[in-house]
């Protein structure tokens, strides 16, 4: 029998809107937006199957390596095992004290902390841990490991996690399954939601003095999975905990349906593909597992196990904004400092050759961080409240992205005309550089050149279209490929001029403190972190700040939208393309639940046919 959520919603936590409620007492569950859409009896996530089948393996495949089980230091910096805890395969191992869903924009429903309270102004957050939450190994998980967590996170740990108690006045057991946070002023309307995100490690697992150090022994979680085979840049595999706690949890059902997760590693994305094809990797959806490029699929999926139907590609609909990704300049060297330079270089990104060419015409162009979505700037010229709040920075926004022009007609470009290559010319001569017998150099007479780092066949072609443009305006361009462990090293410490990465795993309606480490001051120089451009401009952290703590939903999006215009008009990279729907293949013996989440699919929901 499954045990539903039973706990009286006396008051729903408070909306952004800062609607008092009569009394304080413990809620279900968090929204940043209004309430949780779940009542406090809901029986499971909407995109979850509670009747799924239990049983059998899957294994994924992936591009790269790890030499590390913990997630939460500096050093495993895209070098821990994937599983442990994943935004695509699930949190094998570790687990919040709530859980999102990812039906709504931002709610969090009850996983170790059954209940939470806070006040009005969110000062403090006091969550209530579930009396039958334990360890893998049975003991108890307790208010002391989440205090232990957030400690040793601040003294040992990586961004963001070492970064959270900066933001907290006082942890303290307040009851013997009882923790309450009191926040500074330092804190935000959504830190609490932030908080109850946050992995939870257990004290008597850990020893604070050695946590920063990388390890291959197996770790314990209070997750549903724990870790049975490690071979260190091979293979890390994930059996089902029989004594796991959560199993009836609400937020819990319907997923962890396998008994058995394989998660097998591959030197580049070719070998990724050929293992899938002969039926080794259950699921592929490229090499980053980010979705499948439409136009390639009929080249690709031609081989006789997908022409039988025993591989299934399939789209999913996603109703959140796009990934963006693209080329990032990092702006700590001088060539990219001048953010005119970086518009005019952005310019030159030949969308219409490439989305012709490569994708066969099925792509959009990406010109917003919150594209398709009433956060985006495109085509919505800025209101009342976002001019007011754009005003003390007004000539750090274009006008064609205040008055909502920018960006029209980009998804129909044909390719770089010579309008354009003059355009962005004479924006680089106004930046003090002069073309001299073909070569661009600057007012010292120094070449503008760099060098771009890939790390894929796939990021070589959209680099070398680059490179081409470029090149006729006598910049020097050189493409360097590294494997993922060099690119990692380089990125963690912003070792590269231009390198193309996403902002972010996925997209958002509702984002919020992590924008603070792609594009605060504050991570700008911070080893690690996920600022890859460099940016450090008081208008960005201002609009970041006005979007955390806004008392209501319209001043939410003018705060979100002022941030995008910022981000447009300083082109802190060169964002690429991309494509709505959400493609995936599998093989046929798996199986998902027939309503999807707003990112198109949660493979921690999927199951094995029975045999």
């Amino acid at each position: 029998m499954f045990r539903a959520n039973l706990i009286p919603a006396l008051v729903t936590v408070l909306a952004l809107s800062g609607a008092a409620h009569a009394e304080e007492a413990p809620a279900h569950g968090i929204a940043m937006n209004g309430e949780p859409a779940l009542p406090a009896d809901f029986t499971h996530f909407p995109y979850a199957n509670p009747q799924a089948p239990r049983g059998g393996a899957i294994t994924y495949c992936v591009v790269g390596s790890f030499d590390n089980l913990n997630p939460f230091i500096l050093k495993s910096m895209r070098t821990t095992a994937r599983g442990v805890i994943d935004s695509i395969f699930g949190n094998l191992v570790f687990e919040p004290l709530m859980r999102r869903s990812d039906a709504e924009p931002f709610s969090l429903y009850g996983l170790l902390a059954e209940s939470v309270e806070m006040d009005d102004e969110r000062t403090y957050a006091e969550f209530h841990l579930d009396p039958d939450a334990k360890w893998s190994d049975g003991q108890p998980v307790r208010p002391e490991d989440v205090i232990f967590t957030y400690e040793t996170f601040a003294e040992k740990g990586r961004p963001p996690y070492s970064d959270r108690m900066d933001r907290i006045e006082k942890i303290e057991k307040t009851g013997e399954r009882s923790v309450r946070f009191t926040f500074n002023e330092e804190a935000d309307r959504e830190f609490p939601l932030i908080v109850a995100l946050t992995p939870v490690v257990p004290a008597h697992a850990f020893d604070r003095e050695t946590f920063d150090q990388a390890t291959l022994e197996p770790v314990i979680g209070s997750g549903p999975y724990t870790i049975e085979t490690v071979k260190p840049g091979e293979r890390i595999v994930f059996q089902r905990n029989p004594d796991y706690w959560g199993e009836d949890v609400p937020s819990m059902r319907g997923f962890a349906n396998y008994d058995r997760i394989n998660i097998d590693y591959f030197l580049n994305g070719n070998a990724q593909f050929e293992a899938f094809k002969k039926g080794l990797c259950s699921a592929y959806a490229g090499a980053q597992y980010t979705g499948l490029e439409p136009s390639r699929i009929d080249r690709d999926f031609d081989f006789p196990a997908a022409a039988e139907g025993d591989v299934v590609v399939k789209s999913f609909e996603t109703r959140i904004p796009p990934v963006v990704t693209g080329f990032v300049f990092n702006t700590r060297r001088e060539k990219f400092a001048d953010p005119t330079v970086r518009r005019a270089l952005s310019m030159l990104y030949d969308f219409g050759w490439v989305n012709t060419n490569m994708f066969d015409g099925e792509y959009r162009r990406t010109l917003s961080f919150w594209q398709g979505s009433q956060l985006s700037a495109l085509g919505n010229p800025a209101n009342g409240l976002e001019k007011d709040l754009l005003e003390p920075y007004a000539d750090k926004v274009l006008p064609a992205v205040m008055d909502g022009t920018y960006g029209k007609g980009a998804d129909d470009a044909a390719g770089i005309d010579r309008d354009t290559m003059r355009q962005a010319l004479a924006m680089l001569q106004e930046a003090g550089h002069r073309l001299e017998g073909g070569v661009l150099r600057n007012a010292d007479g120094a070449p503008l050149s760099f060098e771009i780092l890939i790390v894929s066949a796939e990021q070589e072609r959209f680099a070398a279209v680059f490179q081409r443009t470029l090149g006729r305006l006598g910049i020097g361009v050189s493409l360097r490929m590294l494997d993922d462990s060099q690119i990692q090293q380089r990125k963690q410490t912003f070792d590269f001029d231009m390198i193309i990465a996403p902002v972010g795993f996925s997209g958002s309606l509702s984002p919020g403190i992590e924008q603070i480490g792609r594009w605060g001051s504050s991570s700008a120089d911070a080893e690690g972190s996920f600022n890859l451009a460099g940016v450090a401009d008081p208008a960005v952290d201002a609009m970041i700040k006005a979007m955390l703590n806004a008392g209501d939903e319209e001043t939410y999006i003018a705060a979100v939208r002022a941030l995008d215009r910022l981000l447009i008009s300083g082109a802190y990279m060169v964002p690429m393309q991309h494509y709505t729907d959400k493609w995936i293949a599998y093989w046929n013996y798996l199986e998902h639940p027939e309503t999807a989440p707003n990112n198109g699919y949660d493979l921690f929901a999927w199951w094995r046919k029975p045999e």
